[in-house]
């Protein structure tokens, strides 16, 4: 191989990466807390390493690909939104056809991971799949795209459920329910960046734009609704005390981020959005140290 193949090769793999999102795991990890949500509360505890790892790099795959395809989706706008300007296409870095088979490369890598699970979680993976896929397209008539994200981010939920179980009972539907929400509160702070660009553009459909002056008020009772519902999830499930301390060590870190979305600074509902890892973090060690106590 040529030194100059080699740079070219070296250049395209940097772009796809863009593409990927890999420098800014944030939204794998945001993705992550639920699908490990599930998979402890429907194992009772340590689900094994082979259903870790599957469902981690699955869920790290998905992602990627769902990323992919927003930016495809998003080509023509992402230019004139300040925070998406360097992105690969709107620079220009990367065809559509690149990007289309990049996305159904890693949408395959994520299927073949899960074939030697269930039938029943082989099947949640098609609405899974659809959920990823589509969720930037509703950015176009849809006034709370952020809803269909929540769910699309919860998927992995009932298929942890699924492979463990070999059912979805209500505890699994409840915690997606509740996850949703927790999405549609961290994500509307991470539209409030993006909402002055958006507004000019008048294309983009956000939960930010739809709710208006309310927009801070909804980020907190969407909060709000989470914890309470995670509540919920905590009794049917039987969880022990250290769960609900790690709840209301996640309902006071929600709390702590009302200051910065008030605000509606830029900077401050980005980092606002960023601190949301540590309440899906307070959860999940909650629900971890419940099993080995309980």
């Amino acid at each position: 191989m040529t030194p100059t193949a080699t740079f070219d090769l070296r250049e395209r793999l940097a772009v796809y990466a863009q593409l990927m999102r890999i420098d800014k795991p944030i939204g794998t990890l945001l993705l992550l807390w639920p699908t490990w949500w599930g998979l402890w509360l429907a194992a009772g505890g340590w689900p094994g390493w082979t259903l870790f790892l599957i469902f981690t790099a699955g869920t790290f795959l998905m992602r990627s690909a769902g990323c992919v395809v927003n930016d495809y989706a998003d080509r023509d706008f992402d230019g004139a939104v300040e925070r998406t300007k360097n992105r690969p296409f709107a620079r220009g870095a990367v065809t559509k056809k690149e990007a289309l088979l990049l996305a159904a490369g890693l949408t395959l890598a994520a299927l073949l991971l899960i074939l030697p699970l269930n039938a029943l979680t082989l099947l949640l993976s098609l609405p899974a799949a659809f959920l990823a896929a589509s969720y930037p397209f509703t950015k176009r008539f849809f006034p709370i795209p952020q809803a269909y994200l929540g769910i699309a981010f919860a998927f992995g939920i009932p298929m942890a459920f699924a492979a463990i179980q070999n059912h979805v009972p209500f505890v699994a539907w409840l915690t997606l329910v509740a996850s949703a929400f927790w999405t549609v509160a961290y994500d509307t702070a991470y539209a409030m960046v993006d909402k002055p660009d958006d507004l000019k553009l008048g294309t983009i459909k956000t939960s930010a734009i739809t709710f208006g002056d309310y927009d801070v008020a909804a980020v907190m009772a969407c909060q709000a609704v989470f914890l309470a519902l995670m509540g919920v999830v905590g009794h049917v499930a039987g969880l022990a005390w250290p769960y609900y301390a790690g709840l209301a060590a996640a309902a006071a870190l929600a709390l702590s981020q009302y200051p910065a979305v008030a605000s509606r600074d830029r900077a401050r509902c980005f980092k606002a959005f960023l601190d949301n890892n540590r309440v899906g973090a307070a959860i999940f060690a909650g629900i971890a140290l419940s099993s080995l106590v309980g």
